[in-house]
């Protein structure tokens, strides 16, 4: 079944998601804060107008465009959308990040930000696309389906899925993995963890520091990989997803093993749906195993005490 899913989305999905973009490109120009999130992370807790109106978009379009995305269920970000139509259980999940980067979105911190959309089973990231409204002259997509990942501009001149099929993919095999690994998820110690990231022989990147959309620079081998705890389930298996396609992986530090989606848990101080404890990924695997040497003693839980990284 996931085939037709993914035909369906690959179909339906880039004209709705460049019509999202466009109106995250004029709602930014507003003053559209909202409060509503009290985690204690400043990066989660940021909530526009523009995450809800979109993710209501995306979810409405799930629902009229085609029969077949009503067998899946939804992982959505926000709460808005007519999201009773979709099954609580199902084969398939399809993730929403309306507004991937919020926070230096409604800052207007760079144009880094992002709307994504992916579809997977319980074990693995099956289709991902992703629209990154302000960059480049009209906008720029990453797409990534069965061996095959395609990045690269929007035309607005065509249609949408006209502009993704001509997109010439990614060479797999092309250039060296550099050593840069974005860190985040760490909350306080954030700082701290990506400097131990470059003590490790890396180059650990903070958010702050990040100045471009982790996805593309993924796709394109401008960035290494990343190191988070508890990622949430809505953005982070894009990463998982163009890593595997790159050759690498995506895994928990604790134990190696690679990441699948049987293990979640709700987040109550965000209001969002996570992986238990620290994950690395990255397209090169010695990286990989650089990372899980660094972090494998790392503390599990995402709000424990203290300031160590470490448990005791």
């Amino acid at each position: 079944m996931h085939e037709f899913l993914i035909t369906a989305l690959s179909i339906h999905l880039p004209s709705v998601m460049r019509w999202a973009g466009g109106m995250a490109r004029e709602l930014r120009r507003h003053n559209i804060g909202l409060s509503g999130k009290n985690s204690g992370s400043a990066t989660t807790d940021a909530l526009t107008l523009a995450d809800l109106t979109i993710q209501d978009l995306l979810v409405s379009a799930l629902r009229d465009c085609d029969p077949i995305f009503r067998y899946c269920r939804i992982d959505a970000e926000e709460s808005t959308g007519d999201l009773t139509r979709f099954p609580d259980k199902a084969d398939f999940t399809l993730g929403i990040d309306p507004i991937d980067g919020t926070k230096k979105y409604r800052d207007h911190i760079g144009n880094g930000y992002a709307v994504m959309l992916h579809l997977r089973s319980q074990t693995t990231v099956l289709y991902s696309l992703v629209y990154i409204p302000e960059q480049g002259a009209h906008g720029w997509w990453v797409e990534a389906s069965g061996a095959q990942i395609v990045s690269g501009p929007d035309d607005l001149s065509r249609p949408a899925g006209d502009v993704l099929r001509s997109l010439p993919p990614i060479d797999l095999t092309a250039g060296i993995t550099p050593d840069s690994v974005y860190v985040v998820g760490f909350l306080h110690r954030n700082e701290e963890a990506a400097r131990r990231v470059t003590a490790a022989g890396l180059k650990g990147i903070s958010q702050d520091e990040l100045s471009g959309c982790v996805y593309e620079m993924i796709s394109r081998n401008e960035l290494g990989g990343c190191l988070i705890h508890s990622p949430n389930v809505y953005d982070f298996p894009v990463t998982l997803h163009l890593c595997r396609i790159l050759g690498g992986d995506a895994v928990w530090v604790r134990n190696s093993e690679s990441i699948n989606f049987h293990e979640t848990w709700l987040d109550d101080k965000a209001g969002v749906l996570r992986l238990p404890g620290v994950v690395a990924c990255s397209s090169n695997r010695e990286t990989l195993q650089k990372l899980i040497d660094l972090a494998k003693e790392w503390h599990p839980l995402r709000y424990h005490e203290g300031q160590c990284l470490w448990c005791r």
